[in-house]
């Protein structure tokens, strides 16, 4: 990532995403770990993005609660992958320091014949807007896709 923005820099700088599974997650030293490669790569925190699955985050909420804080003083950004297939309480996003809902691709892969996923969709959308959080839809395949997220007004996506 450091290198690549000092190759293309950009306006807003470029943020990298990072999939972290629940082990690591919960590895002791994650936090410290972090701010070590980030500091050795020269990066500031607010270019990285860590992905977080529901599940990783539904287990000792008080231990995830102290390391998402951990992170957020970092500067880290912090999202929840896949968000909605999990055991998801929506009282977490008020208690956890996230910035990104990221839609399962499962619902997205329905938006352009299943009413039910075009209505989860379009639900997160508002519940993510109304709380301040980026949203991302994931699993953007087709040009039917971004039309539909477009008109439910999702401005983010990834492909596979």
């Amino acid at each position: 990532m450091r290198e690549w923005r000092d190759r293309y820099p950009s306006d807003p700088p470029l943020c990298a995403g990072v999939n972290l599974s629940a082990r690591e997650f919960g590895h002791p030293g994650i936090v410290g770990e972090i701010a070590r490669i980030l500091r050795e790569a020269g990066l500031d925190a607010g270019g990285l993005e860590l992905e977080i699955t529901e599940s990783a985050v539904m287990t000792d909420t008080e231990a995830v609660a102290a390391t998402l804080r951990e992170l957020e003083a970092l500067g880290v950004l912090l999202a929840i992958d896949d968000f909605g297939t999990g055991y998801s309480s929506l009282a977490y996003l008020k208690r956890f320091p996230i910035s990104t809902l990221k839609i399962d691709r499962s619902f997205v892969a329905g938006l352009d014949r299943d009413p039910e996923d075009t209505a989860i969709v379009g639900a997160v959308l508002g519940l993510g807007r109304a709380l301040g959080l980026r949203v991302v839809a994931e699993g953007v395949e087709t040009a039917e896709h971004v039309a539909a997220l477009r008109a439910l007004g999702c401005a983010l996506a990834q492909g596979k």
